[in-house]
């Protein structure tokens, strides 16, 4: 019986690593990477390590996944448009208004005063 247990707890472990691999989605894959670090915890329960296991479910379970979550949480939400300081044409940098607008001279696009020519 305990062999057999050993056996159903590694496949449990391999499949869950091989989605945690496989999955794309960075809040899935936090999903996947709790579910994965349950089944290390029974795993190392089998084995009759239980101070590693209680060490597995907090840490691999628990903080990693929500790390995970918090983190892509914040990278999504700053990652709205923004604009980079020095640039635009008061600042002496490209016009990004204008595609083909090259940088600005410090006088403006005419000549001493203004004429072209």
């Amino acid at each position: 019986m305990n062999d057999a247990l050993v056996v159903i707890c590694l496949l449990l472990v391999a499949a869950s690593a091989t989605a945690a691999v496989a999955v794309r989605d960075p809040e899935r894959q936090a999903l996947v990477l709790a579910v994965l670090g349950l089944s290390l915890a029974v795993l190392f329960t089998v084995f009759q390590a239980p101070d590693v296991a209680l060490s597995q479910l907090a840490v691999g379970s628990v903080l990693t996944p929500l790390l995970v979550l918090l983190s892509v949480r914040k990278v999504r939400r700053g990652a709205g448009p923004k604009t980079r300081r020095g640039t635009g044409p008061d600042r002496g940098g490209r016009d990004r208004t204008r595609p083909d607008a090259g940088p600005q001279p410090p006088g403006g696009r005419g000549g001493r005063d203004g004429a072209t020519g």
